[in-house]
């Protein structure tokens, strides 16, 4: 099925006359004809009932009608896209991010990007964090949005640090510890955890929550693969968190503090080179200007 086929059934629809048809489409009646017989044969079924007085369409012809229209019309507006010729080129810029809370945080730096250049296209992706450096040393990534990983996570890539987010412990407003203005991890050590997956989360986030675990048995734990369902089992009551604090939704239903002996975390960007990457260089320049 092609559209010139759709086009010689649309005329002859819309004339119920072969000949007519014809002239409206600039060919030969009998190209025309040959055209119906090819798309009659290809879909098994008559379209249209010919006497040497008149054409009608069929009951299948009917039904099909509104499907050539729109498969015609897509292909038109297909081909007045590129009409003008060729476009300017796009520049992109694939950022990924296994966080969408994370990506929240470039938010400031993306419209002074914007402002530097307007013309460029930024692809934001949110990608499994097992797979996420991958796609980057492979380069289908420029940059990955992330928090520093310590020595042991043997990322190939650079870091440039944007900003330092304290870490926060996350706790239902009726909780005991709720009222204090900050805690330290031995407040936390009979608390049950509300923690990343070990194979989900970012090893940064995972010292810490190694340090909470201790020697304790697995039953004061409960596992998520996410920021959100952590949120949902901390607001339910399962037990608290420890986490970044830009991971941490706003939602009245619970608390905040600081944890005074954790080291905030640093938050970037990794990425394997910026040669011949001005649009990537520009991300950085723009976000050394976030203010504190």
């Amino acid at each position: 099925m092609n559209t010139f086929q759709l086009s010689c059934f649309l005329a002859v629809a819309e004339y119920l006359n072969f000949a007519q048809a014809a002239q409206a489409l600039h060919v030969t009646h009998p190209a025309v004809s040959q055209q119906i017989k090819s798309l009659e044969k290809e879909l098994n079924t008559r379209l249209f009932e010919r006497t040497t007085r008149s054409v009608r369409l069929t009951e299948e012809g009917m039904a099909f009608l509104p499907d050539a229209r729109q498969i015609v019309e897509l292909s038109q507006r297909a081909a007045n896209r590129f009409a003008g010729g060729p476009d300017k080129p796009i520049e992109t810029l694939a950022v990924g991010c296994y966080s969408f809370a994370c990506m929240i945080l470039l938010a400031g730096t993306l419209q002074r990007l914007r402002a530097a250049l307007p013309d460029l296209h930024p692809r934001l992706q949110t990608i499994p964090f097992l797979h996420i450096y991958q796609l980057l040393e492979r380069g289908d990534l420029d940059a990955v949005v992330d928090f520093r990983e310590d020595a042991g996570a043997k990322v190939d890539a650079q870091f440039r640090e944007f900003a330092k987010v304290p870490v926060m412990f996350v706790c239902t407003r009726d909780h005991p510890l709720a009222g204090r203005p900050q805690v330290c991890l031995e407040d936390l050590k009979e608390e049950k955890l509300v923690l990343f997956l070990p194979t989900k989360g970012m090893l940064s986030v995972a010292r810490l929550q190694e340090q909470l675990m201790g020697h304790r048995p697995p039953s004061e734990f409960y596992f998520c693969e996410s920021v959100e369902a952590i949120t949902v089992l901390v607001r339910a009551g399962y037990g608290i968190s420890v986490l970044p604090d830009c991971l941490i939704p706003d939602t009245p239903c619970l608390c905040k503090i600081p944890v005074q002996d954790a080291p905030p975390a640093p938050f970037g960007v990794y990425y394997r080179s910026l040669q011949g990457k001005p649009a990537l260089k520009d991300l950085i320049r723009c976000a050394r200007l976030e203010e504190p």
